[in-house]
């Protein structure tokens, strides 16, 4: 680390490893310093150090960054600025580690309570392409990760995604559900749970007619698992997106019933389907 570097570390860490709501008080020189300090182009052990600090500061938000009720105001810069930058693929495990810590950083940011919806939908319009490319990590904690903001994002806005951009999500979500992690395929069941919440919100949702057909027969090979667990979160994907398309639903099922080594999850989705009202 040249000795440049070491004097930015050192600026950074001061205030911003502070107890209590003074750092809060300092926002004006703590995020530039940030800025500055987490470039691409600065040291990437400085850079991984200073995204566990404002990780760890983020968690605590209320008492700490946001002590003033400034650090909003502030977002686009921490955005655009800090973390859309480390999240772009850089070949190495060092790039992979920076971008697993601003991930982390990421979370802990619209986790932190301090943000409010809009702010999150801002976040979202920002950040949520880069996010999307996060989720083919090798790190599993990172795609885990990743799958926990993408849900955030979609609760957060509703039906208010638009459209093109909401139909470009559940395939990569849909990768997910072949991950070597349970608990990643797991937490990308919950999401295309959240997913298709959203398309029911939605507007014309004759729009999304292909795309749910095609989630459902992904869907429905899933629903052969080998693990229960996994059995179970995409019963609870299918039941959730039933009362889209139910005619469709009930058709892909019925072509696939005979080849499942058990019918028992097939026979639940179509007693599900029969006891749902269509969405209107």
């Amino acid at each position: 680390m040249t000795g440049g570097a070491r004097e930015k570390a050192h600026v950074a860490r001061s205030p911003a490893t502070a107890q209590g709501p003074a750092l809060g008080e300092v926002l004006p020189h703590v995020v530039p310093t940030l800025r500055a300090c987490l470039q691409p182009s600065q040291d990437p052990q400085m850079r991984l150090k200073l995204f566990s600090i404002l990780s760890t500061v983020l968690l605590r938000a209320a008492d700490t960054i946001n002590s003033q009720g400034q650090f909003p105001s502030y977002l686009e810069t921490v955005t655009k600025d800090i973390l859309a930058p480390n999240l772009q693929w850089r070949a190495g495990r060092t790039a992979a580690a920076i971008r697993t810590a601003a991930v982390s950083c990421l979370w802990a940011l619209i986790s932190s309570e301090v943000l409010s919806a809009k702010q999150i939908r801002d976040v979202q319009e920002t950040l949520m392409p880069q996010v999307l490319t996060t989720l083919e990590e090798d790190s599993q904690m990172t795609r885990l990760i990743s799958c926990h903001i993408i849900n955030t994002f979609l609760k957060t806005s509703g039906g208010m995604t638009d459209p093109e951009k909401l139909i470009k999500i559940y395939p990569e979500l849909l990768k997910r559900l072949d991950d070597v992690s349970n608990d990643v395929r797991i937490a990308a069941a919950s999401t295309l749970v959240t997913w298709l919440q959203c398309v029911k919100a939605a507007n014309a949702k004759s729009y999304y007619q292909s795309s749910v057909q095609y989630l459902y027969r992904e869907l429905l090979v899933h629903l052969d698992d080998p693990e229960r667990a996994i059995q179970d979160a995409i019963l609870e994907v299918l039941k959730e997106g039933s009362g889209l398309f139910p005619d469709l639903l009930v058709k892909e099922t019925e072509a696939v019933i005979r080849k499942h080594r058990s019918a028992t999850y097939c026979e639940q989705l179509l007693q599900h389907v029969q006891a749902v009202p269509a969405t209107q």
